[in-house]
């Protein structure tokens, strides 16, 4: 390293070496300014600019602006009240081209609406051909009983054999993981498999050899969050309970897996209901590496909140799950949902709101 590098950080570190080489490039430049560091480390990018040195964000994929990210949800309103009522009457398909509304509204292949004018209003789903609209019902799922229109609309699509991926967004509480693992367990006879599995990013970066013990040992802990969702699921039921039992035997079976997403390497995945949960710690590489393994009869759900992410080189804007969304909008096979409310307790949506 050279002296100036030495004197502002004492360390003799892989990046700080990196450092060297582009202050001695910078230096020995005729035209100054002409070299950029680029580089995803953000704590890199900060200590070159501290010297002078030009550093920018590597990536191949950003969102210009995080808020015109596709929520999967629209609402209409003043929609005619007798269309409404014919939703109630009868198995009811609105033809969405026969549709006069004063709105923008983005019809998409299985968007969901909530359609509604002063008195009356309806949730519903634009099929995968743009051609109908569907009513969409509230009903519980292995024991768990939609709260809300997006929970609502998330079982509708975590339950739609015609829809193979699903990503389901949402701040902390709002019951992605829990709505997942319900509707795969409702849906399980469909599949012969389970597999729930999620990255091992820890909170603020930490290694996972600072955990004591073997690897059962180590990833445990990064597991048990997905373990205390089933748990709520089978607590819905008494232990003599068929519902509970099946759940007991489908673990026992590995029928239900939970295990690191780093085990997915070498699996064959037909006819899996796959769960990829925090999924905006992935890459949009990781994405496409793990959706292109989905063979026939595959079901897969991605969950995350892109608001909360532990990965050092990731964002809001330059993550997998959001690169999934922005890249996916508009595909007939392809559903999402942004679940807005949080329902795990009124002071953990009071936190979530203001801290």
């Amino acid at each position: 390293m050279c002296d100036e590098i030495k004197k502002a950080f004492r360390e003799d570190t892989p990046d700080h070496r990196i450092l060297s080489c582009a202050f001695e490039q910078e230096k020995e430049s005729a035209v100054k300014k002409n070299h950029i560091l680029v580089t995803k480390d953000v704590n890199l990018r900060m200590k070159a600019k501290a010297l002078g040195i030009l550093a920018e964000d590597y990536s191949t994929f950003r969102l210009t602006s995080i808020d015109e990210l596709y929520s999967g949800k629209e609402v209409i309103e003043d929609f005619d009240d007798n269309l409404i009522q014919n939703f109630y009457e009868m198995p009811f398909k609105v033809e969405a081209d026969k549709i006069e509304v004063n709105t923008k509204s983005e019809f998409l292949p299985n968007k969901y609406f909530i359609i509604r004018n002063n008195s009356h209003s309806v949730l519903a789903y634009l099929d995968k051909e743009q051609e109908f609209f569907h009513k969409v019902d509230k009903n519980p799922i292995y024991g768990i009983t939609p709260r809300n229109a997006e929970q609502t609309f998330a079982v509708n699509a975590l339950l739609n054999p015609e829809i193979p991926l699903v990503s389901i967004t949402g701040k902390a509480g709002t019951g992605k993981t829990l709505l997942a693992l319900a509707c795969a367990l409702q849906a399980k006879k469909q599949y012969r498999q389970i597999f729930v599995a999620r990255p091992i990013v820890p909170l603020s970066n930490k290694d996972i050899g600072f955990l004591p013990g073997d690897v059962e040992s180590k990833i445990g802990p990064y597991m048990q969050p997905l373990w205390d969702n089933l748990k709520v699921i089978q607590d819905q039921f008494s232990e003599n309970d068929s519902s509970y039992i099946a759940i007991s035997n489908m673990l026992k079976d590995d029928k239900l897996v939970i295990e690191p997403l780093s085990y997915i390497r070498g699996r064959s995945l037909q006819r899996i209901y796959f769960i990829v949960d925090e999924a905006q710690n992935l890459t949009p590489h990781e994405i496409k590496t793990i959706i292109t393994r989905v063979g026939e009869g595959t079901k897969i759900v991605l969950t995350g909140d892109i608001y909360q992410i532990d990965h050092p080189y990731l964002d809001s804007q330059s993550n997998g799950l959001s690169y999934l969304i922005d890249h996916f909008k508009g595909q007939k096979l392809y559903a999402h949902v942004n679940l807005e409310k949080g329902e795990r307790s009124e002071l953990a949506e009071l936190a979530s709101n203001l801290l």
